[in-house]
């Protein structure tokens, strides 16, 4: 994982390629030349507003400050009017720069503050992240592939129309997010606090989900298609959902309102308990049809 170290190591590398001193480069910053000081030694880290700022100060791309960037000895060869005398320039090797196309995916993350950011895409695509903050960030239209994620704070981020896919997700706070028309596909997500997120128009599918927290959670024309549910417990309203062909341990609806909703080839359905639950004609219809255990469960009046 990406760290402090590997971060103050490359900040020292590059300010002495830019020939300043850690109080010439604290000045550009705004910081104390102690704060610097404490970044190079790995004592702490710059947040990533700062770390785009300091990209810019020293010349290179954002990426430089991950572990996937390598830096290149090149020489640009200036042949002199009539003589053998060659001119050597050592030349830092960069990618765009962070303001335009930088690209963080296939990268290494650890303890990073990327609150705030916006415009992600497919940025962070297969990558490991581990305890990086990103609070009230716009990562609507996110696309992640094969990245693992674990103790993360996303709390009030909108992550409407992004697709998680292939993914492992533990441990982290989704806590007030919206995943709003949101796919999430063939991928793990275990013990995270999804309190008071939306997701409506959102599709879960063949995936697995074991022990989150889903607290007040907004369910509207959400889809659960051929997903493993574990050691769950539904609260709040389920309207116009839909669960098919997904497999049931530990689950349990409680004080839930559940209208127009449908349950289809579940498995093990039997085993989900319904506690004070209140359902329209037609989701008693369905659970009675997939063989549920309606003991707990109101049927609404017209």
């Amino acid at each position: 994982m990406l760290n402090s170290k590997s971060i103050g190591n490359k900040i020292a590398e590059a300010r002495k390629k830019n020939n300043l001193s850690q109080a010439e480069l604290a000045q550009q910053v705004l910081i104390s030349p102690q704060a610097v000081g404490k970044w190079e030694r790995g004592e702490s880290m710059p947040d990533i507003t700062t770390l785009s700022r300091l990209a810019e100060i020293l010349g290179v791309d954002l990426n430089y400050f991950s572990d996937n960037f390598q830096t290149v000895d090149a020489t640009l060869v200036a042949q002199g009017a009539g003589n053998d005398e060659s001119m050597e320039i050592p030349i830092l090797k960069t990618n765009k720069r962070f303001n335009r196309n930088w690209d963080m995916s296939q990268g290494n993350w650890a303890d990073a503050d990327f609150s705030g950011l916006n415009n992600l895409k497919e940025k962070f695509s297969s990558s490991n992240m581990k305890n990086c903050k990103f609070l009230n960030a716009d990562l609507s239209g996110l696309i992640l592939g094969k990245n693992n994620i674990e103790l993360c704070d996303f709390s009030g981020s909108d992550i409407r129309e992004s697709k998680i896919q292939s993914s492992n997700l533990s441990n982290n706070q989704f806590n007030k997010c919206s995943f709003t028309e949101a796919e999430l596909f063939k991928s793990n997500v275990e013990k995270c606090d999804f309190s008071e997120a939306d997701f409506s128009g959102a599709e879960i599918l063949e995936s697995n989900l074991d022990s989150n927290i889903v607290n007040e959670v907004v369910w509207k024309f959400t889809k659960f298609l051929k997903s493993n549910i574990s050691n769950i417990t539904f609260t709040g309203t389920f309207e116009d959902c839909h669960f098919e062909r997904c497999a049931f341990y530990g689950v349990k609806f409680e004080n839930a309102i559940i209208l127009n909703t449908f349950f289809k080839y579940n498995d093990r359905f039997k085993k989900v308990q319904f506690v004070n639950c209140k359902v329209d004609s037609i989701t008693y219809a369905f659970l009675k049809n997939n063989q549920a255990n309606l003991t707990g469960i109101t049927l609404l009046t017209q």
